[in-house]
């Protein structure tokens, strides 16, 4: 088994995930500007269990900050991923982290 890749799927407006080149997972973006909001992380049920969506989470996170984007995570998941990894909070706009519950 290779190990999981993420990819950023631009025309889709999504991070893939893929798991020996088959695809596992999804995360929804929209992109306006400077700011990308997060909208739903869907992992395969075959997929599940296996950290993937954190993993996809992350790197969506971490290709955001490499490119200097204000992050709005309306995906409950990705909202939840941030409150557990404080270290990504200041991605979220300062005046819309209570509206996020950060």
């Amino acid at each position: 088994m290779t190990e999981p890749r993420v990819a950023d799927n631009v025309r889709d407006s999504r991070f893939d995930i893929t798991v020996n080149g088959e695809l596992a997972g999804t995360l929804e973006y929209h992109r306006a500007g400077t700011t990308i909001e997060l909208r739903h992380t869907l992992i395969d049920p075959r997929f599940e269990g296996r950290g993937l969506g954190s993993q996809i989470v992350r790197e969506a996170l971490d290709s955001a900050r490499a490119q200097g984007l204000a992050v709005l995570p309306t995906c409950p998941f990705t909202r939840g991923y941030i409150q557990r990894h404080r270290e990504y909070v200041d991605l979220v706009p300062a005046a819309q982290r209570p509206d996020f519950d950060l």
